[in-house]
């Protein structure tokens, strides 16, 4: 086995392992909050949600293609790969659906009694569970499409077209007409999430700088005033929104070359395949170094002394 494909394999090791741990002690945090009080906040549900789509996520990422570096390629049956696939692509589109819900319930959450959508403030609580129910079923089906027009063929077959992905091989066998459409498909999905991603951080940064003009004559005489929890939650939900952004702007920008590409190289397969971890491994440590209910290294390493 050559030393590169060692190089890749430890790191892959390494993004699924630390992936891993991060929304496992993130999914115990929310778990814990619910058992010991009963109830979660509004934002906990929706990000409760997101560590189980990132588990999904690196789960069916991660390990087929660390397998893959280390020698097991085409080790999958058909029924597997399609398996292995169909699930990374419920996770990927679940979890641009939920950072989409987090962002425009927070958006609404904090939105000025005068707003339009201060009305939507009573009943919005109560559409996360149907809305998040919604995004699974609604992924669920869509992507059935994609086990119905990918067979997995270890020889190649005229008038397919092959692409190799590490831990299989996928064999379009649907005609050009229908894979346009089937990218259209999804590709409206992710940019109605994303456009209203980006008008839910829009308003809230308004807000924000809004309330901040309001009730800077409050603080003039404080060194460093406090921010409200309920700012803290919506910089926190900010933060992550935009470590998404820049995350699947760079994985649809690898998917994309991998895609279109006649023989995409070993090294951009490999890319591909990390760039798509990436958001599912970062994301919780965010929410964790913003979280002000988790003890945090150097409070503890003070509170010692």
């Amino acid at each position: 086995m050559a030393s590169q494909d060692v190089a890749i394999g430890m790191i892959f090791i390494s993004q699924t392992t630390v992936g891993l741990l991060g929304n496992f002690f993130l999914l115990y945090h929310y778990s814990f909050l619910y058992y010991t009080r009963g109830t979660l906040k509004s934002t906990d549900s929706i990000l409760k949600h997101l560590t189980i789509v990132n588990f999904l996520v690196i789960l069916s990422k991660g390990v087929p293609q660390t397998v893959a570096t280390f020698g097991l390629k085409h080790s999958l049956t058909d029924v597997e790969c399609k398996l292995v696939f169909y699930v990374h692509r419920v996770g990927r589109g679940v979890c641009i659906g939920t950072t989409c819900l987090l962002s425009v319930f927070q958006a609404i959450t904090i939105s000025p009694t005068g707003s339009r959508w201060a009305e939507l403030k009573p009943q919005a609580p109560q559409c996360i569970g149907p809305l998040s129910i919604l995004c699974w079923i609604l992924n669920m089906l869509v992507n059935t499409i994609l086990l119905q027009n990918i067979t997995v063929q270890w020889n190649r077959i005229n008038n397919t077209k092959e692409k190799d992905l590490g831990y299989c091989s996928a064999v379009y066998i649907h005609t050009s007409i229908l894979r346009f459409l089937t990218i259209m498909l999804f590709s409206s999905y992710d940019v109605l999430c994303l456009g209203l991603m980006t008008w839910a951080s829009g308003s809230m940064v308004c807000i924000l700088h809004r309330h901040k003009q309001q009730v800077q004559h409050i603080h003039r005489t404080s060194c460093s005033p406090r921010s409200s929890p309920e700012s803290r939650v919506t910089q926190s939900i900010l933060v992550l929104v935009s470590t998404f952004v820049s995350f699947y702007t760079l994985s649809s920008v690898f998917t994309l070359l991998v895609t279109i590409l006649p023989n995409p190289s070993l090294w951009l397969v490999n890319t591909s395949a990390l760039m798509d971890a990436c958001f599912p491994t970062v994301s919780p440590f965010v929410l964790m170094g913003r979280d002000p209910r988790i003890p945090k290294f150097h409070s503890a390493c003070c509170g010692r002394n």
